[in-house]
């Protein structure tokens, strides 16, 4: 599952800044990992790789980290699993302010630009990553770029996990949407899908689609506002991020259809992310918006259902989504065996890569794409050509995972699947916290490479 963002707040630089200076307070499993390096004996390598990954992605990286431990005697692999979300960045920003980091981290691809590559992270050597059989060439283009700053590589993508379509297959066959391989029909166009929820409904007597319309961390209506908006071509901000891009007509065209959802009696207005998990789960609900992370949670129900991309409503294919990558924390004397042994791990790590796709993560590691184990992976690889449609937040420090422009834009758009909040009022407010935003600075400063 997808853990959820820490509390709602507005952002201010003095909160952004007082994070920092709570460090001390976090109590991790993985608090050791700030200590003074330690040597270690039979000659072997010592290997610190801090993560924040917890329930079933959290089982699937144990079992991986095994499967290296015994393919590598020579190296001492330690893992450490963080806290998710903001305790964990903030712990890992200070460490590598530090230069004294462990020798790899797992990052959330678009919370990039905040970790001042150059200074708070080290650049991959690409020619040994070479060695090991990992080249530019085995990602998609746009992925790769974004893990890029200034000319050197600071984050290596692992996956991409979007946002999906999940379906009940029995309640989608009564309705008459599946075809003759028990595959949802393709769906183009708002009026299509929202002909094919209306067809859910009819069957079950509820509405025909679940979103996580509200809480106090949401995130969900974001996302969906994210990804219907990047299928419309438009901007967040403006490409060096310093300024707010928005088209009006586009993102009032999709806030509109969201409230529309609501109108129309569509969605339940009023679901928790908890809650919108348990409507799908109970066979309630025909259709469910989300990310693909929870794929583990009703296949271990025995529920009939599949996934599929989110439709095209406004022209691409596009789906919001962010991606996990391998960085290299700050070190002052990085290199050597340690140095070595990170880029054997990531290399390794990516080459395994269908392992860890079981828990719904696209591979951005293109040839697992390909692999008979992936293809016959259901209904995993049923979404796989979204690789290349991807939609990242903007590069700036305050985007990604768990970030404040998820938890400010997810607050304001909640207000629009509930019916609070006008799709109008809701772009001017939109406009008022990313302002806010920009004229924040980064709590780690800027890049220095």
């Amino acid at each position: 599952m997808y853990p959820p963002p820490l509390p709602h707040s507005r952002p201010s630089r003095r909160r952004v800044l007082g994070s920092l200076a709570g460090l001390g307070a976090l109590g991790t499993a993985g608090a050791a990992g700030c200590a003074a390096p330690s040597g270690t004996g039979g000659g072997r390598t010592r290997l610190r790789y801090w993560h924040l990954f917890g329930g079933g992605d959290g089982v699937t990286m144990d079992a991986m980290l095994a499967e290296f431990r015994r393919g590598h005697p020579e190296i001492d692999l330690q893992s450490s699993t963080l806290m998710w979300g903001a305790p964990y960045y903030t712990k890992l920003g200070m460490a590598g302010a530090g230069g004294r980091a462990p020798e790899v981290a797992a990052l959330h691809l678009a919370r990039l630009a905040g970790f001042a590559p150059g200074r708070l992270l080290n650049p991959f050597d690409l020619d040994l990553l070479a060695e090991h059989g990992v080249t530019p060439a085995d990602f998609p283009e746009d992925l790769w770029r974004r893990g890029a700053v200034d000319g050197e590589q600071y984050a290596i993508p692992l996956d991409t996990h979007p946002m999906v379509l999940y379906y009940q297959t029995d309640i989608c066959e009564r309705a008459g949407l599946l075809d003759g391989d028990g595959r949802l029909r393709p769906i183009r166009g708002r009026d299509a899908f929202t002909a094919a929820v209306r067809a859910a409904g009819e069957v079950t007597g509820r509405p025909g689609l679940v979103v996580e319309t509200l809480g106090a961390d949401t995130i969900g209506p974001w996302r969906i506002f994210a990804t219907f908006y990047a299928q419309t071509g438009g901007a967040l901000l403006s490409e060096d991020g310093t300024r707010i891009a928005l088209d009006d007509a586009k993102a009032l065209e999709v806030l509109e259809y969201m409230r529309t959802l609501t109108d129309e009696g569509l969605i339940s207005p009023r679901v928790d992310y908890q809650g919108s998990v348990g409507l799908f789960s109970a066979g309630e609900t025909g259709f469910f918006l989300n990310g693909e992370w929870e794929v583990a949670t009703f296949t271990n129900t025995g529920m009939p259902f599949s996934m599929t991309r989110v439709p095209s409503l406004f022209g691409s294919g596009a789906a919001q989504a962010d991606c996990h990558s391998f960085v290299l924390p700050n070190q002052n004397d990085r290199g050597g065996a340690a140095n070595e042994a990170a880029h054997a791990f990531v290399a390794w790590m990516l080459r395994h890569s269908v392992d860890w796709a079981a828990g719904g993560h696209v591979p951005a590691y293109l040839p697992a794409l390909s692999e008979p184990e992936y293809l016959a992976m259901r209904p995993q690889s049923e979404y796989r050509s979204v690789i290349d449609e991807v939609a990242l937040d903007p590069p700036v420090w305050f985007a990604g995972s768990a970030s404040s422009l998820w938890l400010e834009l997810g607050a304001v758009f909640s207000g629009v699947l509930t019916g609070s909040r006008t799709p109008r009022d809701a772009l001017a407010e939109a406009r008022d916290r990313l302002a806010d935003l920009l004229g924040t600075p980064s709590p780690f400063g800027e890049t220095t490479s």
